[in-house]
């Protein structure tokens, strides 16, 4: 078994807890719903200066976004950071903030999509648990089973999981930290300053919207930079609207995905409830799971 890395402290009814968007902008007409909801857990809502900033299609500019970020992570009172969106700009805020307080002090860092390069950070560089959930501009559509899965992960409540197994799944039990993120922006981290190691732990990957070519593209990518073969299993969630061109690829998802890494032998799931859905469940980066296949369920438990 691996360790677990840092946990950040669980919440608590009366905590602050802060919603800053590193990515594109936000407006607080689209956060109203999830305010609510937050408070309706007990916790009081701080608005980042982002939230209605407009720079292009950005929450602000890159500075006034990293610069929301680390008072978010600095501020003692700050017991959780909501990313409110995804979208794109993470990356270009990553040079500017300084994770020295929040070493010494981590807090949740809630996201998924282009959050995966904090999540990055955080789990294999500052050896910080996080969690990839939901985001504020989507609980308006995600399930009651998707914003529970989120409320007890943050109150420390054990979340497992079950569904009906694919029959493209690979059958067989792993256990290890699990790590990863959207496709996308895994492959966009590799060799960079923000990359990630998989070795030795359950990797899990999402996307939306993607071309079928361009994830062979990204899983080719991966198996050349060697970030496939050493894994203990493979948790693939939503592909999202999946593209296809006039000329078909000639294959779905599942199968690029078992062409470039069935040949390890390691347990793979597909459809698992994470990712761009509805029913988007918390998931634990830097957690120890066990993941259990077999030809009639998946389940993922800790």
């Amino acid at each position: 078994m691996s360790h677990n890395l840092k946990k950040p402290s669980f919440l608590k009814t009366g905590d602050k807890i802060g919603i800053v968007s590193t990515a594109r902008k936000i407006s607080l007409d689209e956060l109203r719903f999830a305010i609510r909801e937050l408070e309706s857990w007990g916790l009081e809502v701080v608005l980042g200066k982002t939230i209605g900033l407009s720079h292009d299609q950005f929450a602000g500019s890159d500075i006034e976004r990293a610069n929301d970020l680390q008072e978010m992570m600095d501020s003692p009172d700050i017991k959780a950071i909501f990313c409110a969106r995804g979208g794109y700009g993470t990356v270009r805020i990553m040079e500017h903030l300084d994770f020295t307080g929040f070493t010494k002090d981590p807090k949740w860092l809630i996201g998924y999509s282009d959050v995966t390069i904090l999540h990055a950070q955080l789990n294999n560089y500052l050896g910080i648990q996080s969690l990839h959930a939901t985001m504020p501009i989507n609980y308006e559509s995600n399930s009651a089973e998707s914003l529970l899965s989120l409320k007890n992960s943050l109150w420390g409540i054990t979340e497992s999981f079950q569904f009906e197994s694919h029959s493209l799944n690979k059958n067989g039990q792993a256990e290890g930290l699990v790590i990863g993120g959207n496709l996308s922006i895994l492959y966009s981290i590799l060799g960079t300053s923000s990359g990630f190691n998989p070795d030795h732990k359950i990797l899990f990957i999402e996307d939306l919207d993607e071309y079928l070519y361009h994830i062979d593209r990204m899983m080719m990518a991966l198996k050349r930079a060697g970030k496939l073969s050493n894994l203990k299993g493979l948790i693939v969630g939503g592909m999202t609207k999946m593209n296809d061109n006039t000329v078909p690829f000639g294959k779905s998802t599942e199968e690029i995905v078992l062409e470039h890494c069935g040949e390890f032998g390691y347990p793979i799931c597909f459809q698992a409830p994470f990712g761009h859905l509805d029913d988007n469940r918390a998931l634990v980066f830097g957690k120890n799971y066990t993941l259990e296949i077999n030809a009639t369920s998946v389940k993922i438990s800790s």
